[in-house]
């Protein structure tokens, strides 16, 4: 079956700087991610990995160059509409784990829906149940900060999906945590992709992380040098 082209990138650019301190991140990147996906984004620290991340999720903008999502070009559309799409569409989660740690796991999780708007019922049923998904139900009201790191990680993933996303944007998401522990992290993500056919996009330099996405596109000074189908067949 045809997945849905999700994502478009041509002739992207990022500069950094002006005249003698002028950088460039990113040069002539051209993409296309379909909905499903799993992808790695691979490569050495300063590659510009990171920052193709950022312009794929729309946090940052290209200095030029287009980038579609569902077939719109997202330089046209008003900041209001552009925080709505990332919202609905997108979830986070990066190595830093980025919580209020004096907060309660379930006011962390639900923090996406407030923005959102949604109602304090639906918004609750909504975290408990990824929570569930996380298997973290029994922490709902524990802080934040008397979590293990991995335990805080899974809280971020329920909160990265508890609005439903279409692409899930992964960070260096182990990068904080012993193996053992980063191992069922990245379970949890490929099972979600796998189940829910969220599309997941991970930065990585970890060639294992790698291995398991079916697509790798490999990064280095700014430009891609290769782009295909893992060789093993990847996670799905």
């Amino acid at each position: 079956m045809t997945k849905d082209l999700l994502l478009e990138t041509y002739n992207l650019h990022k500069t950094y700087g002006k005249k003698s301190t002028k950088f460039d991140a990113l040069c002539d990147i051209d993409l296309k991610i379909n909905t499903g996906e799993s992808v790695a984004i691979i490569g050495k620290s300063g590659s510009g990995k990171s920052t193709l991340m950022h312009l794929l999720a729309l946090l940052d903008q290209p200095t030029t160059g287009t980038i579609k999502l569902h077939g719109t070009k997202t330089a046209e559309l008003p900041a209001r509409r552009l925080n709505r799409l990332r919202n609905h569409e997108f979830g986070f989660v990066f190595q830093q784990f980025f919580m209020n740690s004096n907060d309660s796991v379930l006011n962390n999780v639900i923090l996406p829906l407030k923005i959102a708007g949604i109602g304090f019922r639906e918004r609750k049923r909504r975290a408990i149940e990824a929570l569930k998904i996380v298997e973290l139900e029994d922490k709902i009201h524990a802080k934040a900060n008397d979590l293990s790191g991995g335990q805080k990680q899974r809280v971020c993933i329920a909160r990265a999906i508890v609005n439903n996303p279409k692409v899930i944007f992964a960070d260096e998401p182990t990068g904080n945590l012993d193996t053992i522990t980063g191992e069922k992290i990245m379970n949890i993500l490929f099972k979600l992709n796998r189940e829910k056919d969220i599309t997941l996009i991970i930065v990585t330099h970890d060639e294992d992380i790698a291995n398991r996405c079916r697509r790798q596109i490999r990064i280095q000074d700014g430009k891609i040098t290769s782009d295909g189908k893992t060789q093993k067949g990847g996670a799905k």
